[in-house]
């Protein structure tokens, strides 16, 4: 029988006897009866502090949105943010904890903001000296690797640690890689699931799926976010202010006829349709877009970010309107290069043959190191 971490806590029970325990969590936290993990730790264990990551503890801020302190309507307990002034708990965060808890449902791309707010409470918890744990969960997107080492000269929040864009590790799995290859050497326990199979993904359980957050609304939309989240770097919409965010690109001047028509040629395992739709939020919001929706017709063969990759640049060579966007503030470096991690796709110095061949290298490089992580058959 399958059961996530947080359903193996009676098992664990020991380990939070007379600790005071806080806990990173967002909606996606919850048990397969809805049951929320802040919920379920308040009544197990002694919880006395909760810290939101990007889009809040309840889910209720978009992306970028910056996040205050404040307490819990529904536990009293109060809520540090790890997404505006601080990005990892400070030593008057943890004055009351003993052990800090993390239980979000990760989405197995290496541009989502919550496994660098679990990194960077790794990192503050080695610095004072408390201990780490972290309720697993499936990797929804299966065992698969693919895509390009992160360049460091492009280290942001939406990639931190030199790993491939999918990294076929569970979130516990790669809590333990952080941990031992990047030097964090914190004090860390993984509560493992039971019944998880590691060549599996989410369609392989009969879970019910909960938006790990507000632009990821179906399981389908894990699998092409891995493609389309790169046009967060363009002017192109990532469907953004659609119901089918990353799911759906487009612009006012997309051909979206003559692109499906390549897309279908050059992408496997997937088709293409042509739409129309105006965003209701973000890029293009309130005008009307043609564009082109993703339907992924095999899950286990499809490779989402060369497929990604291939789009962008049949978009780039089609549109003379088609641009980068300019750097991000705050990292100094094009949102374009930060989701790739790497120049190679702005400054077009490599053909798609090429990046391709790139990917086998740097997926033979990761697997090596991938493997000694592995905690299920």
């Amino acid at each position: 029988m399958f059961k996530y971490g947080i359903e193996n806590l009676n098992k664990h029970l020991d380990l939070f006897k007379g600790k005071r325990v806080g806990l990173l969590t967002n909606p996606s936290g919850t048990d397969q009866n809805f049951r929320a993990t802040v919920d379920i730790l308040n009544e197990h264990t002694n919880l006395t502090a909760l810290f939101s990551p990007e889009h809040g503890l309840r889910g209720n801020l978009q992306d970028g949105d910056v996040i205050h302190n404040y307490v819990d309507e529904e536990t009293g307990i109060m809520v540090y943010s790890l997404y505006g002034q601080h990005r990892k708990p400070t030593k008057e965060m943890l004055e009351d904890v003993d052990i800090i808890c993390y239980d979000i449902q990760d989405v197995g791309a290496r541009f989502y903001t919550y496994i660098y707010s679990l990194a960077h409470t790794m990192e503050a918890a080695k610095e004072h000296g408390k201990k780490v744990v972290v309720f697993d969960r499936p990797n929804p997107v299966g065992p698969e690797v693919e895509g390009n080492i992160l360049n460091l000269k492009y280290r942001s929040f939406i990639g931190y640690y030199e790993i491939p864009q999918r990294y076929g590790l569970t979130v516990g799995e790669l809590a333990h890689l952080f941990n031992n290859e990047f030097g964090i050497n914190c004090d860390l326990e993984v509560i493992k699931m039971s019944g998880y199979k590691r060549d599996s993904t989410w369609y392989d359980y009969n879970l019910p799926f909960i938006l790990p957050s507000p632009n990821l609304p179906t399981v389908d939309s894990l699998f092409v976010y891995l493609a389309t989240c790169i046009f967060e770097g363009t002017n192109v919409s990532e469907g953004r202010g659609t119901t089918r965010p990353f799911s759906i690109i487009g612009a006012p001047w997309f051909k979206s006829k003559e692109l499906v028509e390549i897309f279908s040629k050059k992408i496997p395992h997937a088709k293409f349709k042509t739409l129309y739709f105006t965003p209701v939020s973000s890029k293009h919001k309130g005008v009307m877009c043609s564009g082109v929706e993703i339907y992924v017709t095999d899950y286990k063969k499809f490779e989402p970010v060369i497929a990604g990759m291939i789009m962008l640049k049949e978009i780039e060579k089609l549109h003379e309107e088609f641009s980068y966007n300019p750097p991000w503030t705050e990292f100094g470096n094009r949102m374009i290069d930060l989701n790739v991690g790497d120049d190679f796709i702005r400054e077009n110095t490599l053909t798609i043959d090429e990046i391709k061949a790139k990917f086998a290298k740097d997926k033979k490089e990761f697997l090596k190191i991938k493997e000694k992580y592995h905690l299920y058959d």
